[in-house]
């Protein structure tokens, strides 16, 4: 999942949110990403899934050893191509060939119940510089023909998550009713459009009623979520008061300028995320999940798309190998945490009954260990060279301004930054050194709401190649 920057009306206009489902919220599922450094079996998070009556995923790939942990489960999925394979189905032979070994290899009695395939990931982002405007839809074009010649083109539809920034409302009339697709994508998107429409395909969006408060510092935190905004926007007499129910309708509205205004539309990607943000907080996802999830239970709909939407929830899993470019939130999407254990109470039912999920089974964690900063140390002059190098090879995102561990002192700053490092290292006997800065202990050192974590130890267990780390850059001034 990538993120941009948006216009100010696209600010006001663009975001919104997806659903996770147990039984009850019909047509609800979740985005099951595995950019994370120790990641949890396949067929734990499976069993994850069905335990909390999750019956729909989608997926950023089409991983052999996640595909066969799905066989036999009938949860309904969505694999995926990556945008940097979108050139190469540009040759159909190669696109007939992925079909068969991604999606008819599995359809087995008793197999995978492959819904659809996403065919890149929001592939015309505005940060990508056009780098998949012309490879998209000839992709496109050749997956659902693939899926068509084999057979299972009736059943499997190949569509394009895109995120909301294809379609505005223009600065001068901001209003749903009035929503275009960017004129720089025009052509790209009639064409993708008339293609889904004649395939009888969805429409993919993703929307994020999030970032209209991270990218914008004066808009208004209540039309973010669902429980009422003193200013409605008003739009031919009818009132949007939250962002999710305007974004959804500025889409339906280009759709309709396009001669589509009744094409399925299928919201991809919507959540809240928990950390890495002043925004992006426990309290803030339970007030978005108790909003969003019943009006899904309900069918409630948009002004203009009133019923049925089906949703994915992002995400399933927090991930610590995504980049922070777009900011240091995109690690904490999860409704579980890294290790499959629930951050929050909610009520996948819709129904308000809020109650832990249930959690990822027998997980293996590494030793009761952890790496701190070493009291005892005095040569201070590499300590922010030590600090830095750690969080280059680890997530340090709950470090940053208004996050869970914000409020630690420069020891305590450096003890998470070393302890990250030490468990993405699976605590190797080395990695807990930094010059003689660091030392290990065998007590908690966790504070307040500032969890210092143990790594699960799986199967997937790694070391850490160098991420983007130089965010922490502006951190380092707390360590001096």
């Amino acid at each position: 999942m990538s993120r941009i920057k948006l216009s100010f009306s696209l600010l006001v206009l663009v975001f919104v949110g997806i659903s996770n489902d147990v039984v009850g919220v019909e047509g609800l599922g979740v985005n099951w990403g595995t950019q994370a450094t120790h990641k949890l079996p396949p067929k734990v998070v499976v069993q994850m899934l069905k335990d909390n009556g999750i019956t729909k995923v989608k997926l950023f790939d089409a991983d052999a050893s996640t595909m066969s942990a799905l066989a036999g489960s009938n949860i309904e999925v969505m694999v995926a191509i990556p945008n940097d394979q979108l050139l190469v189905m540009n040759d159909y032979d190669r696109a007939k060939d992925w079909v068969k070994r991604n999606v008819t290899v599995y359809l087995f009695n008793g197999g995978v119940n492959i819904k659809y395939v996403a065919v890149g990931n929001e592939p015309f982002l505005a940060s990508y510089n056009n780098s998949f405007v012309n490879t998209t839809f000839p992709a496109l074009q050749n997956i659902q023909n693939a899926l068509n010649d084999a057979g299972h083109g009736d059943t499997i539809k190949a569509t394009v998550p895109l995120n909301a920034d294809v379609y505005f409302s223009p600065e001068d009339n901001p209003v749903p009713s009035a929503g275009r697709f960017r004129a720089d994508i025009s052509s790209q998107m009639t064409q993708i459009v008339q293609f889904l429409n004649q395939n009888n395909a969805p429409f993919t969006v993703n929307i994020y009623p999030f970032l209209s408060l991270y990218l914008n510092s004066h808009f208004p935190v209540d039309y973010a979520f669902f429980d009422g905004a003193a200013n409605p926007i008003v739009d031919n007499g009818v009132q949007y008061t939250n962002v999710f129910d305007a974004n959804f309708d500025t889409l339906v509205s280009a759709l309709k300028g396009l001669g589509y205004g009744n094409m399925n539309i299928l919201v991809g990607e919507v959540g809240w995320p928990t950390d890495g943000d002043r925004n992006a907080n426990v309290n803030y996802a339970i007030r978005f999940y108790r909003g969003l999830l019943p009006r899904l239970a309900a069918n409630k709909g948009t002004p203009l798309r009133p019923g049925y939407i089906e949703v994915y929830l992002f995400g399933l899993l927090d991930e610590d190998l995504k980049s922070v470019a777009p900011g240091n939130f995109e690690r904490h999407w999860g409704i579980f945490r890294y290790d499959g254990q629930p951050k929050f109470p909610m009520d996948l039912s819709g129904q308000l009954q809020d109650k832990y999920l249930v959690g990822a089974q027998n997980v293996q964690y590494f030793p009761a260990k952890w790496c701190q900063f070493n009291p005892n140390a005095k040569d201070l002059s590499k300590l922010v060279e030590n600090i830095n190098y750690a969080c280059t090879f680890a997530d340090c995102t709950a470090l940053g301004y208004g996050s869970s561990c914000n409020g630690l002192d420069a020891n305590g700053n450096a003890s998470y930054a070393f302890n990250m490092y030490f468990q993405v290292q699976n605590q190797g006997d080395l990695s807990c050194n930094f010059q003689g800065l660091a030392m290990v202990t065998e007590q908690n050192i966790s504070q307040a709401n500032c969890n210092f974590t143990i790594q699960i130890a799986t199967s997937s267990s790694m070391k850490l190649l160098p991420v983007a780390g130089l965010y922490l850059a502006a951190l380092t001034f707390l360590l001096l």
